[in-house]
């Protein structure tokens, strides 16, 4: 399980990618580690886009700010209405189902040479208009991916991270 490690380590954001289009065959085996993801009760709420065209890509860029030549995009959703809901408290699992998709798809993703970005700032109602959502499709987050281009370095921010002790308590 060392290895797991290291992709974990390895994996940061990429906002640089190249012009190379990610073929169709990664692109199955990234939207089959959605598919297998874990989420609450089993229930898979998840609704995944996948935007590759031009005309989808051109699209996303009214929903976001943020631009990295992205070639391949994916809009993870969830629909409210298949979630599983806590009897202690009523919550829903579909954002946390979403989340826990989606870092399946980047883990994958660089797990087979592409890079990708989480982004979480887009504007929500204009993903809905834009893509033709219905009114219980909700989405949760843009996962932009493909390949880095031969200068990319990862923000030197990647590699800060807080020791466990700051963050972890033993009881």
């Amino acid at each position: 399980m060392e290895e797991l490690l290291d992709l974990l380590k390895q994996r940061c954001s990429v906002r640089s990618f190249s012009y190379r289009e990610v073929e169709q065959e990664l692109i199955e085996k990234i939207i089959e580690a959605a598919r297998v993801a874990p989420t609450a009760r089993n229930n898979q709420p998840q609704r995944i886009l996948v935007l590759k065209s031009k005309e989808a890509l051109e699209k996303l860029q009214k929903c976001k700010q943020s631009h990295f030549n992205e070639q391949l995009a994916f809009i993870v959703c969830y629909n409210k209405n298949e979630c599983s809901v806590s009897e202690i408290d009523s919550r829903s699992s579909g954002q946390i189902d979403a989340a826990i998709i989606a870092t399946h798809m980047m883990l994958e993703a660089e797990s087979l040479g592409v890079g990708s970005t989480w982004i979480m700032s887009f504007v929500p109602k204009t993903v809905i208009e834009e893509f033709g959502l219905d009114e219980f499709t909700i989405p949760v987050c843009v996962l932009v991916m493909g390949y880095k281009t031969d200068d990319y370095q990862p923000n030197a921010r990647h590699f800060i991270r807080k020791d466990p002790k700051d963050f972890v308590k033993y009881l």
